[in-house]
């Protein structure tokens, strides 16, 4: 059992809180049970690491037995050292390492995707976490990510997508103008989700959210440029019927790609 925090393997864990540790090793931290346990479930190749207390294990027996069958070794650690690996106050004395595994844009179109995410400069990690946690949800094919926007392996990104990170497949530090290229010539339309376009519902009632969709999102307080929108094939607002100034940004990426999930699967 390790019980030092100034133990190398806590030291090693705990820099991968910083971008340039997690780019030159190509790992990132798995922070809590609900995550770990996605991981070994869809994806338990990727493990290279894995710490708990008793207590936890003992809460989460789920855990252990995935990682017996999957092969992982579950080293022992106490509190106090799990707490120190992580970036949250309160890892629920669970924490694991993972290799890095985005996707290749070109391979998120070779199988004709009809509804797709697309983040440009989207700068909140929470944000992020769950925009992709929703893309899951909704059954989007993928979710593309402009190197303009948060790290995916930030901690608080991954914490935010409880466990759907595993499930959806993310391409990375793209340009914008190729991942828009690149879904026009796969069939999809790109609608800019943006304040100064067309009403939502009339999008809705003219059938148009029925076609394969590549929604794009832009950043929290400025959103779009408008070079962005420029090349998109439509520009659609999410209405705001009470005395709300603005809808926080993952709020509104919810309410567009389920009205495309909702569409397509009508």
């Amino acid at each position: 059992m390790i019980e030092s925090v100034r133990n190398l393997k806590v030291r090693e864990v705990r820099k991968l809180a910083q971008k340039a540790e997690r780019t030159e090793r190509g790992l990132f931290v798995l922070e809590g049970p609900q995550a770990v346990r996605e991981a070994l479930a869809a994806r338990p190749e990727l493990i290279t690491e894995l710490y708990a207390t008793p207590t936890a294990i003992e809460r989460h027996s789920e855990l252990r037995e995935l990682a017996e069958r999957a092969e992982v070794d579950l080293v022992w650690a106490t509190e106090e050292v799990v707490d120190a690996m992580c970036d949250t106050r309160n890892p629920q004395g669970v924490v694991a390492v993972a290799k890095q595994f985005p996707t290749a844009l070109k391979r998120l179109f070779d199988e004709g995707p009809k509804l797709v995410a697309i983040l440009e400069e989207v700068r909140d990690p929470g944000n992020l976490g769950t925009i992709i946690r929703v893309a899951d949800s909704a059954g989007a094919d993928a979710v593309i990510i402009t190197g303009r926007s948060v790290d995916l392996y930030n901690p608080k990104v991954v914490r935010s997508t409880t466990g759907s990170i595993f499930h959806i497949p993310v391409a990375i530090d793209v340009e914008f103008d190729e991942a828009a290229a690149r879904a026009r010539d796969a069939g999809l339309r790109l609608v800019a989700a943006d304040v100064r376009g067309d009403d939502l519902l009339t999008a809705r009632e003219a059938g148009e959210l029925e076609q394969p969709t590549a929604w794009v999102f832009g950043n929290e307080a400025r959103g779009l440029e408008a070079s962005v929108v420029a090349q998109c094939d439509a520009s659609l607002r999410v209405p705001i019927y009470g005395a709300a100034e603005s809808m926080n940004l993952a709020t509104a990426a919810s309410v567009c790609l389920y009205e495309s999930a909702f569409a397509q699967r009508r």
